[in-house]
């Protein structure tokens, strides 16, 4: 497959990206780029599901797309899911006797093996087919869209953030099979374990397209050069700048000195004024030709700096500060003492669990999908009560899940914070937002407008930018949304915080950015 100068814009005419060529053939390919940036887009254009406005895009081969969530329709089973629901009725027919010619015909002997193979292979063995696909997960309705494609395999394969809400083995899984797959591969993630399986990453900016070969590990060494080196080209082109602005003013002193020994030698009345006269054109004439190189040479050095300045814009990681806590080292924030949580139909959920941390500690909570994870972290926020033990939570807390429904998707950002920090005025509420980079104007803007890295740092601004911040951050998978970028700002600014963290999160690379210190499991 080919795409040839290919671009794509929003419905309100801005440009996602333009002059596109990109070959796709049998190897691996990681998309990355911020949100926004047209990466889904892209993924349509090679489906064939939009068309691109300028450009071509020629397919020599089948193509199916793993979309990031889809809904099951209503009553809909595993095996409709799978698109075996007929070919197995017509099976079932045979074999009971009461097919016709045209069910010999059509009866594949082979499907149920073949199911059986690619179940196994996505991790769902045994799955019951007649099972509502809505019963499921939603890692496991992933794993299983997986497999319908995995039993007739298209020559490309695109992938919108396969690994999203999966716990560690679902993520495994996708990329073991990713692994083998004998075709190529478009895929979409912010998951890094998986971008270091593939052979190529192509990263999606508003300023182009750029292919990096080789896995994560490598695109990410290659990134951090292009910011050291950017930084260093800002920092000749700042001196550069500065010398010639010193260089111009020098300039313009010698010609005034010049200027005012031509206008004292004149008034001696020592010489003829025709000579006079010459002196004095002669004189304007190199004083105009020197402002002119003068301000040639600035605006080349201003010209150098604005995009020196620019390609650290765009290489540049976002920088999120975090106040300090106050949060004493010995000093316990959580106490769950043989804690059990069982659900309203009394299956246990949690427990019987015991949990201490004291001070600025940093804990994880590891363990598959459904096994209590985000119970125990509504437990230690006081959402639910536990069904025996005891809690004590001493220190000020606040739960941050993956959709940061700490925020209102109806109200502002500023109408968030002064919620949420009732004694703020409105002043202090718009420099604690602004210290989290949401400016002036942007105070305003809707909760529902924002991305969602802007969701976690606004969010992060609400609970730490008071006067009484948390100190204990319970965080719910807040990596599941975010692009690269943002995961890279979370992870530095969640390395600075001075309180105590306790997180659930799949993502191995997260949790060692923030230096966590130990694990338990509900």
């Amino acid at each position: 497959m080919t795409l040839d100068r290919v671009a794509a814009r929003t419905p309100d005419g801005r440009t996602l990206f333009s002059d596109l060529s990109l070959a796709l053939g049998r190897e691996r390919t990681g998309l990355v780029g911020r949100n926004g940036s047209g990466k889904t887009t892209l993924l349509r254009l090679i489906a064939g599901l939009s068309r691109p406005v300028e450009g071509s895009v020629a397919r020599d081969g089948g193509v199916a797309w793993l979309e990031q969530r889809a809904e099951p329709a209503p009553g809909e089973t595993a095996a409709e899911t799978l698109g075996v629901a007929g070919p197995l009725e017509v099976i079932t027919r045979v074999v009971a006797g009461g097919g016709d010619s045209g069910d010999f015909d059509a009866a594949d002997w082979t499907l149920e093996s073949r199911i059986a193979d690619v179940l196994a292979e996505v991790g769902l063995p045994g799955l019951d087919l007649s099972r509502p696909t809505a019963s499921l997960s939603g890692g496991e309705q992933t794993r299983l869209r997986l497999a319908t494609l995995l039993l007739d395999p298209p020559d490309l394969l695109l992938l919108d953030e396969p690994t999203n809400h999966l716990d560690p083995e679902g993520r495994a899984r996708i990329a073991e099979v990713l692994g083998r797959w004998p075709g190529g591969v478009v895929t979409i993630s912010h998951d890094r374990a998986l971008l270091r399986r593939m052979d190529r990453i192509i990263e999606l900016s508003d300023h182009g397209v750029a292919t990096y070969g080789g896995g994560y590990d490598l695109y990410a060494e290659r990134k951090a050069a292009e910011r050291a080196s950017a930084e260093r080209d800002l920092g000749l082109a700042e001196r550069e700048a500065h010398r010639v602005a010193r260089e111009g003013q020098k300039a313009l002193e010698r010609k005034a000195r010049r200027d005012r020994a031509g206008r004292a030698f004149g008034l001696k009345g020592s010489e003829p004024k025709i000579v006079l006269g010459a002196m004095a054109e002669r004189a304007e004439n190199s004083g105009a030709r020197e402002a002119h190189l003068a301000e040639r040479r600035a605006e080349a050095a201003q010209a150098d700096l604005a995009a020196a300045r620019s390609r650290v814009e765009r290489v540049r990681t976002l920088d999120i500060p975090m106040p300090p806590t106050g949060l004493a080292a010995g000093r316990t924030v959580l106490s769950l003492d043989q804690v059990r949580w069982d659900a309203p139909d009394g299956r246990r959920i949690v427990g019987p669990l015991s949990l201490k941390i004291t001070g600025p500690e940093r804990v994880a909570i590891r363990g598959a999908n459904g096994a209590g994870k985000s119970t125990v972290l509504k437990l230690a926020a006081g959402l639910l009560d536990p069904t025996q033990g005891r809690i004590e939570r001493p220190a000020r807390a606040a739960l941050l899940d993956q959709e940061a429904a700490v925020l209102r998707p109806d109200e502002s950002l500023l109408e968030a914070y002064l919620r949420i920090n009732p004694g703020a005025s409105p002043n202090e509420a718009h420099a604690a937002l602004a210290r989290f980079l949401f400016r002036n104007v942007a105070a305003n803007k809707a909760v529902s407008a924002l991305s969602g890295g802007e969701r976690l740092r606004a969010a992060l601004a609400c609970v730490t930018g008071g006067d009484r911040p948390a100190q204990l951050l319970l965080l719910d998978e807040p990596t599941n949304h975010l692009d690269l970028d943002s995961i890279a700002a979370v992870e530095a600014a969640l390395s600075g915080y001075d309180g105590a963290l306790l997180v659930v999160s799949h993502d191995t690379d997260f949790l060692e950015a923030i230096g966590i210190e130990r694990s338990l499991e509900p």
